[in-house]
């Protein structure tokens, strides 16, 4: 139990230094366009990471929702089992508007996460077209399960139906 205390602790560290690092690192200057929300069923952690499908909608006003299939590949620490996932950034992007699939590619940063039950866990993202857009958590991730995870995760976002 202590371990994985100290392993959230590590994830946190690492998530905070993510977060310093996302806004140290943004030469592009960015505007919030919209926000992504991502649900997931089950995911099994192996010792060195993971593979997570979700799907996704981008919010955006005034515009219809657009959709897009997710895979979450984490390499790090990661043990466990979560049931479900929730997550939402907010997308920035270079521009005010983004049209449908702009959203489209690959993304990668820092996460960490904890669950013994309901947890809670967070990630920063940088992708997509040249590295312009960002994804930063508007709120802690929300899964159910036992989950102890640290370390890179990128993310692929396909047009979705």
């Amino acid at each position: 139990m202590r371990r994985s205390f100290i392993l959230a602790g590590i994830a946190a560290g690492m998530l905070l230094g993510s977060f310093a690092g996302a806004t140290a690192q943004q030469p592009i200057q960015r505007v919030q366009v919209g926000v992504l929300e991502c649900r997931g069923g089950a995911s099994i952690g192996f010792i060195v990471g993971s593979v997570t499908n979700l799907g996704c909608v981008l919010h955006v006003d005034g515009m219809p929702e657009d959709r897009y299939i997710a895979t979450i590949r984490k390499v790090g620490v990661d043990l466990g089992i979560t049931q479900e996932s929730a997550l939402a950034w907010g997308v920035y992007a270079p521009v005010a508007r983004l049209g449908t699939g702009d959203l489209s590619g690959d993304y990668a940063g820092a996460q960490g996460s904890a669950t013994l039950g309901v947890g809670a866990g967070g990630n920063v993202l940088v992708g997509g077209s040249n590295n312009s857009i960002a994804l930063q958590p508007l709120s802690l991730q929300g899964q159910v399960g036992i989950n102890v995870a640290a370390g890179l995760e990128s993310l692929e976002l396909r047009p979705g139906r």
